[in-house]
Order: C-alpha cells, then sequence, then structure tokens
C-alpha cells in the first residue's frame, strides 16, 4: 500500500539530492532561469542566536476567538497521526476514540459538521456512513504550515454551518525574492512500532515555485496500562505537489494534486477500515496591495475525492458467528467539488470583505460477501448535495481602542434522495432550505495589557449526510430522516479577554447558547444490534476555557489550563450526552540554551452527566466514566540551525485508563458489552527535524 507514497518519498529524495548540488543543477530545475544558490552572510552578519526548542503541550489564544499554531512543531502526546490528534492539545477539543488513529474530534461537546474543518479552503469529507473516515481521518497536520481555529460562531466566511467552530488547516503561498530551496523534514520512532517520515521540499524564484510534500507513517497495535493489546494498528502515506507562479510579492497563482492511502485496525467497531484513498486537485489565486480601496482579490476551486473500503477479513479474522460470521466488505466513495470567491477593501479605521462559495457532493456505495466481492459490484449513487452561499464581514473602529466585528451569511441548500424504493420511503425526492447565520462581536483593548471581546453569533445548519442518511428512522411519525429532520438553529454568546503583563501571561473565553432542533441520535438495542433514531430536540449549552502562563525565573516557567462543558436537553431536562468532563493540564518547562525539558500533568473529572444510548452517528453515552491523571516527560535539543532532536515519555507511570467520549469495544476482539476502549500505555517517542 505503500508503495505509491515511497514513490513519492523516492522522487522527492533525488530533488534534494540535485539541491544540495545546487551550484550544478539549479538552473536546470528552474529551467536556466537563474543559478540555485543559497543566500550567504555578509562577512559582518552573524547568523541568527539559537533558541531552546520547546515541545508544545497547549495551545493559547492569538486574538479574540482566534487560536493560531504551527502544526509543525514537537508536541506532545506523541506527535499527530491525524487532524483529531493534534487539536486535542488545544484546550475545549475532545476526541471520539475508535482505535490508534482516525478519531472523531469534538469542539465544547459539539461534533460532526456543527465544526467546519477546511483543508486550504477547502473540504475533504469522508465517505463511511458511520464516520469511520471522518474528514480529519486524510489530514496530515504536519504537512500544513499554519492551524487557525475559530470557536464559536464568530466568523461566516469559511463556509455554511460552523456552529461550534472551524478549523483550518493552512500552507502558505511562497515568495521567493532570489533562487533558493527550502527542505523540511522528519523522522519519528516511538512505543507499539510508531515510525513516521516526512518531507517539505521547495525549490524557487522570483518567478515561481515547486513544493513537494509527503509523509509515510504506521503504528502497530498499543498496550494499554494493564498490558492488555488493543487492536488499533494503522497505516498511512500523502503526497502533494504545489506549483506556483509569482508575477510579484503581492501576486500568486497555484495549481495542486495530491493522493494518500491508509488502513487503520478499530478496536471499536465491526470492520476495519481497509482503504482510505485520497485525490485532491486544487487551483488558488491571490492579488493583495492593489492600491486602492479594493485592496486584496481571492479565489480557490478544489476537487476532493474519498475512496474507502471497510471489511472484517483484511486486519481481522470473522468471527464465524453471529451476523459477521463470514468475510463481507463495504466500498464507499465521495466526490466533492467546490469554490470560492472573495474581495477585501480596507480604508482608514476600517475592513470590508464580501464573497460568494458553493459545493456540490455525491455519494456512492456497494457491497457483498465474500472476499473483494464487492469489486464486481456496480455503484449505487444514494445521495447528492449542492449549497450556494454568499458572505461579508466588517470591522470597524469605533473608538481609538474599540472596534466592532459583524458578518451574515445567507445559504441555499438542496438534496436529494437517490436511494432505490425499496430502501428508502423518500426516494427520489428533494428538499431544500434556505438559511441565514450571523455574528456580532465587539473587541476592545483596556490597556497595553489587557483586551477583551463580547460576540453573540447565529447559525442555522442544514442537516448533513450522516445524519438524514444514516439514522434508522426519524422523528415520530415521519417516514424516515430525510423526511422530518430539521435544520439545526444555534444561537450563542462568547466572550474573552487576555492579559499580559511581565511575568504573567492569562486568557479566558466562555459561551452560553441556545439550540433549537438539535440533532440528537438515540440507540436502540435489538437482534440485529444497535440501530439509531435522529430526532430534533431543544437544548442549552455553556462552558468556559481558562489558561495563564507564569515566568517564574528566565529558564523557568509553568502553565496550567482548564475546559468545561455543559449542555443539557430541554426537552426532557436530562444532560445533553456526548459531553467531555472537566479537564485540566499543568505544564512546567525548563529552558536553557538550545535545550529545554518539561513536564505534563494532565487531570480529567469523572462525568456523571450522561444520558446513556443517546448521542450521535459515531458514539453514544455509554454510561458515567471515572476520572484520571496520566504525567509525561518531554525534552528537546537543537542541534544547529538545521538539526533538532525531541524526545519523551507519555503516561510515565503506564496508567490504564479510558477516556469519556468513547466507542464500545467490539465483541468480535473479546469486549465485554459497553467496556470503553482503553488509551495507550507507557509510550516512548523520540523525533529527529531537519531544516535548511
Amino acid at each position: 500500500m505503500t508503495t505509491p507514497f515511497l514513490s513519492s518519498f523516492s522522487s522527492s529524495v533525488s530533488a534534494l539530492r540535485l539541491i544540495q548540488r545546487r551550484s550544478l543543477w539549479g538552473p536546470a530545475l528552474l529551467g536556466g532561469l537563474l543559478p540555485f544558490s543559497a543566500p550567504a552572510l555578509a562577512e559582518d552578519e552573524q547568523p541568527p542566536a539559537l533558541l531552546a526548542p520547546v515541545v508544545v503541550t497547549g495551545v493559547a489564544p492569538s486574538s479574540g476567538p482566534v487560536i493560531e499554531a504551527n502544526p509543525k512543531q514537537p508536541r506532545q502526546p506523541v506527535p499527530a497521526s491525524d487532524a483529531t490528534d493534534y487539536l486535542k492539545t488545544i484546550p475545549g477539543f475532545s476526541a471520539i476514540r475508535s482505535g490508534g488513529s482516525n478519531g472523531d474530534p469534538v469542539l465544547r461537546g459539539q461534533f460532526g459538521s456543527r465544526l467546519n474543518l477546511l483543508v486550504d479552503g477547502g473540504q475533504m469529507i469522508g465517505a463511511c456512513p458511520n464516520r469511520m473516515d471522518a474528514p480529519s481521518s486524510y489530514i496530515a497536520p504536519e504537512n500544513y504550515d499554519k492551524l487557525t481555529v475559530i470557536k464559536g460562531p464568530q466568523s461566516v466566511q469559511w463556509g455554511p454551518g460552523a456552529s461550534a467552530g472551524t478549523v483550518l488547516f493552512e500552507r502558505d503561498p511562497q515568495y521567493f525574492s532570489e533562487a533558493d530551496a527550502l527542505v523540511d523534514a522528519q523522522w519519528l520512532l516511538g512505543s507499539h512500532g510508531r515510525n513516521d517520515q516526512r518531507i517539505d521540499a521547495t525549490l524557487g524564484n522570483p518567478l515561481g515555485y515547486l513544493r513537494l510534500s509527503g509523509n509515510n507513517a504506521r503504528a502497530d497495535d498499543y498496550k494499554d496500562g494493564n498490558g492488555d493489546r488493543v487492536p488499533s494498528r494503522w497505516k498511512k502515506w500523502n503526497s502533494d505537489v504545489v506549483l506556483g507562479w509569482t508575477p510579484n510579492a503581492d501576486s500568486v497563482i497555484e495549481l495542486s494534486a495530491g493522493k494518500g492511502d491508509g488502513e487503520a485496525r478499530y478496536a471499536g467497531r465491526g470492520m476495519d477500515g481497509s482503504q482510505f484513498k485520497r485525490e485532491s486537485l486544487g487551483m488558488r489565486f491571490e492579488f493583495r496591495n492593489l492600491g486602492g480601496v479594493l485592496d486584496q482579490i481571492d479565489g480557490r476551486v478544489y476537487y476532493n475525492y474519498a475512496d474507502h473500503v471497510m471489511d472484517n477479513y483484511s486486519l481481522r479474522t470473522p468471527s464465524g458467528t453471529g451476523m459477521m460470521a463470514g468475510p463481507m466488505a463495504s466500498n464507499v466513495d465521495r466526490r466533492t467539488l467546490g469554490g470560492r470567491f472573495k474581495l477585501t477593501w480596507r480604508g482608514h479605521g476600517w475592513e470590508a470583505l464580501a464573497g460568494v462559495d458553493a459545493q456540490s457532493s455525491e455519494h456512492r456505495k456497494r457491497s457483498a460477501m465474500g472476499v473483494d466481492a464487492y469489486r464486481g459490484k456496480a455503484w449505487d449513487k444514494d445521495a447528492d448535495f449542492h449549497q450556494y452561499g454568499a458572505f461579508t464581514e466588517v470591522t470597524r473602529a469605533v473608538t481609538d481602542n474599540g472596534r466592532i466585528v459583524a458578518g451574515a451569511r445567507l445559504d441555499r441548500n438542496e438534496v436529494r434522495d437517490f436511494r432505490d424504493a425499496a430502501d428508502s420511503a423518500t426516494a427520489g425526492d428533494t428538499r431544500s432550505d434556505t438559511l441565514p447565520s450571523g455574528f456580532l462581536r465587539y473587541e476592545a483593548d483596556l490597556s497595553q495589557n489587557t483586551n477583551y471581546y463580547v460576540g453573540i453569533g447565529h447559525v442555522q445548519r442544514f442537516p448533513d449526510y450522516w445524519e438524514l442518511f444514516s439514522p434508522g428512522s426519524g422523528p415520530a411519525g415521519s417516514l424516515n430522516a430525510f423526511d422530518a429532520i430539521e435544520p439545526e438553529k444555534t444561537t450563542q454568546l462568547d466572550i474573552g479577554s487576555q492579559y499580559r503583563n511581565g511575568n504573567l501571561e492569562a486568557w479566558t473565553s466562555a459561551y452560553v447558547g441556545q439550540i433549537n432542533d438539535y440533532i440528537l441520535f438515540t440507540y436502540q438495542s435489538g437482534m440485529m444490534g444497535y440501530s439509531t433514531d435522529a430526532d430534533n430536540i431543544d437544548a442549552h449549552i455553556a462552558g468556559a476555557e481558562l489558561g495563564a502562563r507564569y515566568r517564574f525565573t528566565d529558564n523557568l516557567s509553568g502553565d496550567a489550563t482548564l475546559a468545561y462543558a455543559w449542555g443539557r436537553n430541554r426537552d426532557d431536562s436530562e444532560p445533553l450526552p456526548q459531553m467531555p468532563p472537566l479537564e485540566a493540564r499543568f505544564t512546567a518547562t525548563y529552558e536553557q540554551g538550545n535545550w529545554s525539558a518539561g513536564a505534563l500533568w494532565r487531570l480529567v473529572a469523572a462525568q456523571h452527566r450522561t444520558a446513556n444510548n443517546k448521542g450521535n452517528v459515531v458514539g453514544r453515552d455509554l454510561g458515567d466514566s471515572n476520572g484520571f491523571g496520566v504525567f509525561s516527560l518531554n525534552t528537546a535539543y537543537r542541534i544547529n540551525h538545521q538539526f533538532t532532536v525531541s524526545a519523551g515519555v507519555d503516561n510515565l507511570f503506564d496508567k490504564a485508563y479510558a477516556e469519556h467520549l468513547n466507542l464500545a469495544g467490539n465483541a468480535g476482539f473479546g469486549f465485554p458489552a459497553d467496556t470503553r476502549i482503553n488509551e495507550p500505555g507507557r509510550t516512548f517517542w523520540g523525533k529527529v527535524d531537519w531544516r535548511f
């Protein structure tokens, strides 16, 4: 399976060898336009001082409800295998675990399409009806330059339905003032067979650039703190190429293409993911500093294709009993085409943007009994989605220290049920809605050290594929979920503040909201296992994230964060399901020269606010959960400007514990009913980063 990546990786390595001999080969690589030579230091110019590298254990807000991070930095726990893994380091985020990889991200207890997840401005939507291939599973975080998180409904420019928030993984456009080459590579080894390689190489001159990136990663089944093996092994590879034309420093036109694949064994599912094929194509343009009130024009078009196979024979042996006694497989795919166009105006004390976006998505499926018998089956199209939107955002200074940020968008959504009449009472039906969203936020600087924001947002979210097509039935009296599930309407107040003075930094963010027609899944146990019903309820939500950092000396600093999410079903006064418990993180970091060491103590409270057998398309509440504490250590050393090494041990005391948000272990692997999957036990890891 890794052969395509290895071919690409080999090509990239060959390119690097050429770069190392760039005085000879550089002209050929760029068509003989300019010699490829690294910029030399003047005789009186000193290289920049080496700073101590730090292993990231948490991320604080950057401005208002926005968080920015560099996903290439070393992090703890062991560097991420997918987007969900990385997001867990940000206070307010949790994950629904199903194995060693490909969990589903949860922000403030909200899940699925309530969280808008974009890659270079486009959506990579998974195909599995139970989100085995969640959108986050196709993302290798360290292949991107920047991660941006917008908490709450506080932006409208990145697509519809982002009631929980927006997550952006982005590659920055490049501009080279002279011919040069940039290389960023890493190698990671860890317990449980973890072995990752990654490379990101860019060749460029003032006219443009060529960027090659790829990763190959794998891990075996891990052992929990009791020494028990948890079925969880996985493999992944990705390879991407970007070609950019830069007629000047403020203009870029990019073409991109990428592929990937993988496999994952799931302790919490009756089948494993034996294929995660990805194909991506894109084009984007940006023209900045246009010289007038109209300051910027940008747009992009993208195509993403997911081809996913789940079976019970590639990574496990069929049970021989029950519904899945013999080999069987299901193949699903999803083809998504979208685009976005935006104009930005800037004047004295104000900024405005306006744009349009659109997306079309088609879902197909096929399945069969027997090893690979599905390959001989024809595809059955079951769903077709279309979305068209228009948006605007305005930022206006109203005082010397205060500004108002406001936005509005309108979306037209349409979906058609292509299922056969034998499978769906709404076969051939089409449903559509026109849905508004908007927000208003006030931001102010109380002093040079303190700022705060207060914002209110409203989002109307059209139901996604998993809410319309996956449930076995819909609200009482309806034909099915497609027939009667209503769009969600979320109104939420967000507040936050930041303080920086001397050795102390502190921040807060909090929210309270009301959700009308919240889409809730109820699990019903039967002879054929669990079935699901989808319904609309009304709910209240609230919560907060807090953090502080204090520098005790020039070398020693400490951090602390706290996150809590709460929800209540207003229809029956039960807790809202799938809410993460109270979580605190305490870290200490010592930096000396080009070396650092750190400790992370993560504490999670017990969760007693549960609604048994209620949840979402992936997970359900399995009852109350116990609290736990996990202690980890890390260190990093910068050898020189090119090489950095980092290492760590996660779960130092080999604690046996399970997260509250979890899947029940599958009986085919011997798990008793409703048993949560334990997290990895003591895990050692080491990483080498190479940049030049």
